[in-house]
């Protein structure tokens, strides 16, 4: 029986006609990188404009008006990627903060934001086919994981890109964040300076940049201050109010005589401080708390929380402003900045 023999990585698809895609996979490049030649841009080096022309010629590639107007075309559409619940955005205080500052930024210009939550795999795969048929102008993604695929999609699409975090320090994309592990250290200094000798601390996942750095800013703290590192004192949450309130019965089981817990929410906190009134700790007589976020949340609790205060309104303003010189300027350098993040003292601590 004869054997049917599907098309390979850069072979047209017998009887169709050639796609950019095909013509990408033959000269080893970027789609953008044929999106690129196809227009005449000088920002293509003569080795990669050889190797599309070469597969251009082999496939019999005809550009259409749709690929030509891929680099130069414009939707009026960025896109805000949110890869969490509806419930966690609803919920979390600093989603509503980042929109406002993304929504204040864009007012005096006549770009569309489009909202996009990404649940699960179903949900990524219908965004990645809306992005690579170049739907938007450019992507805002934040709530960064170390593992997520989108910051690679995205690159690899040269879909120009803003992050709200970083998933290292290594991280290759545009981005920006608050200083998370210096926050944490001043949130730290300020509890052992007040006389708390047992300090402990409830993360966030650590599949993100940002918990992870504030948990390496609690232990530099400690460590600055001659105190020992204790596992005991560390427990692993969620970002959420139940997840705050489980960590902290966890450390009161296996900590009793802990005397302060730096939280890397203010959701968290809230569950901290629930967990410690059922308890019959005082706060802050017994154990003092401190929260990351100084969201609308730290001022509302009983008692009002001392809490890290990153500018996330401010955050949210300046990736808009950062996609614009990306989508205006392709190519250029790309930028990663990091905000201040300071300590707003209040009654918990």
């Amino acid at each position: 029986m004869p054997r049917t023999e599907r098309p390979g990585p850069g072979t047209a698809r017998s009887g169709a006609r050639p796609t950019v895609e095909d013509v990408a996979a033959r000269a080893g490049v970027s789609r953008g990188t044929v999106s690129r030649v196809i227009n005449g841009s000088p920002k293509v080096s003569t080795e990669a404009r050889g190797a599309v022309e070469r597969a251009i010629a082999e496939l019999g590639y005809v550009p259409n008006q749709a690929a030509r107007s891929l680099v130069t075309s414009r939707t009026d559409v960025i896109a805000l990627v949110v890869p969490e619940s509806a419930e966690r955005l609803r919920s979390e205080p600093y989603f509503s903060d980042v929109i406002t500052g993304i929504s204040d930024e864009l007012a005096a210009t006549d770009l569309q934001l489009l909202l996009a939550l990404v649940r699960n795999e179903d949900e990524r795969e219908r965004l990645t086919r809306y992005l690579t048929a170049r739907r938007v102008d450019g992507v805002l993604l934040v709530s960064v994981r170390q593992d997520d695929p989108l910051p690679d999609l995205l690159e690899w699409l040269e879909m120009p890109t803003v992050l709200g975090g970083r998933r290292s320090e290594r991280e290759p994309l545009s981005y920006v964040h608050a200083d998370n592990a210096g926050g944490a250290r001043a949130a730290v200094r300020h509890l052992v300076a007040r006389g708390s000798t047992r300090v402990a601390t409830i993360t966030g996942p650590l599949d993100m940049e940002a918990a992870g750095a504030r948990l390496a800013g609690y232990r530099e703290a400690l460590t600055e201050a001659g105190l020992p590192l204790e596992e005991v004192l560390v427990a692993h949450g969620d970002f959420t109010e139940a997840g705050g309130y489980a960590a902290m019965r966890e450390l009161l089981a296996g900590a009793p005589a802990l005397d302060a817990v730096f939280c890397a929410s203010d959701l968290m906190a809230v569950g901290a401080i629930r967990a410690l009134r059922e308890a019959g700790r005082r706060v802050p007589g017994q154990v003092a708390v401190v929260g990351f976020d100084d969201s609308v949340v730290a001022r509302s609790t009983e008692p009002p929380l001392t809490s890290v205060r990153q500018p996330i309104e401010a955050m949210g303003r300046l990736m808009v402003q950062l996609l614009l010189e990306e989508i205006a300027e392709p190519g250029r350098p790309r930028r990663q900045v990091t905000l201040p993040a300071e300590l707003t003292v209040r009654v918990s601590a």
